[in-house]
């Protein structure tokens, strides 16, 4: 999917809502635990539910590669089922891969090509021959993690040199020599939303992905007043918020009402 594309999308709905596929089988609904695949038949309806109100999907790859084949499957059926039924919707694989070039490239290859993902998150800090297999793929996305939401965040990421330029913003203004607006986007946690006006100096045409509304506490207003531009430039992940909002029958119609809350208040900004 190109940034035009994904733009479109945007403004069509006024929404620049990302759910976030963190599928935990320990905390789906019961009732699906009999169904062949359960984590394929809650994503399913997760994603059916809130697909009129999200522009982006992000399945978090940890929570089907820890179940092995069977997870795997999961993962390859969910966005296959994306791709088919809702194409115009930009899917992450949340994978945060990065290492030495060849093996980046065929991550690349998994995630971009044959599981035929929009984009991937990768981490920069094995530099430039680390990132551009990813980059190198023509129509995807590169997700750079640039200030990121944990509290971790703090032992390396603020990190100053000897000129006061801390780490995340060496990482911003240099790999934008990697990249352009249109393949590449950062991450950026939205409970560092204070920061975001400051960051938007320093990347005002990329696209942000932002994590950390809902249930880690971050504001969706300060997030949208001070991260928006022209294109959106954003999106706004929110996972247990959305999709663990019920654990009866209802579950997905919980997920809608709630997607739909917040790409309501979403578009109040455009």
């Amino acid at each position: 999917m190109n940034r035009q594309q994904l733009t479109s999308e945007i403004k069509r709905k006024k929404s620049v809502l990302c759910v976030g596929l963190d599928t935990d089988i320990t905390k789906i609904p019961q009732h699906l635990l009999g169904e062949e695949d359960p984590i394929f038949s809650f994503n399913k309806a997760i994603i059916d539910a809130t697909a009129d109100f999200a522009v982006a999907f992000k399945p978090n790859t940890a929570f089907y590669e820890s179940r092995g084949l069977k997870g795997w499957k999961s993962l390859e059926k969910t966005i296959a089922y994306i791709n088919q039924k809702h194409p115009e919707i930009f899917t992450i694989a949340d994978a945060k891969r990065g290492d030495i070039g060849n093996t980046s490239k065929m991550y690349a290859e998994a995630f971009l090509n044959n599981l035929a993902f929009d984009s991937v998150t990768v981490a920069p800090y094995m530099g430039v021959d680390s990132v551009k297999p990813f980059l190198d793929i023509p129509n995807k996305w590169t997700i750079l993690l640039g200030l990121t939401s944990n509290t971790g965040a703090q032992d390396f990421q603020f990190t100053a040199a000897a000129d006061g330029e801390k780490l995340f913003e060496q990482v911003l203004r240099k790999s934008q020599e990697w990249g352009t607006p249109e393949n590449l986007m950062y991450v950026i946690g939205a409970t560092k939303a204070d920061h975001l006006k400051h960051i938007r100096s320093i990347v005002p045409n990329h696209f942000l992905l932002v994590p950390g509304v809902g249930a880690q506490g971050g504001s969706l207003a300060d997030v949208m007043k001070n991260g928006l531009n022209a294109d959106g430039g954003l999106l706004i992940n929110s996972s247990r918020g959305i999709i663990y909002k019920s654990n009866g029958l209802d579950f997905a119609e919980v997920a809608a009402n709630e997607a739909k809350t917040l790409a309501d208040e979403m578009a109040n900004y455009f």
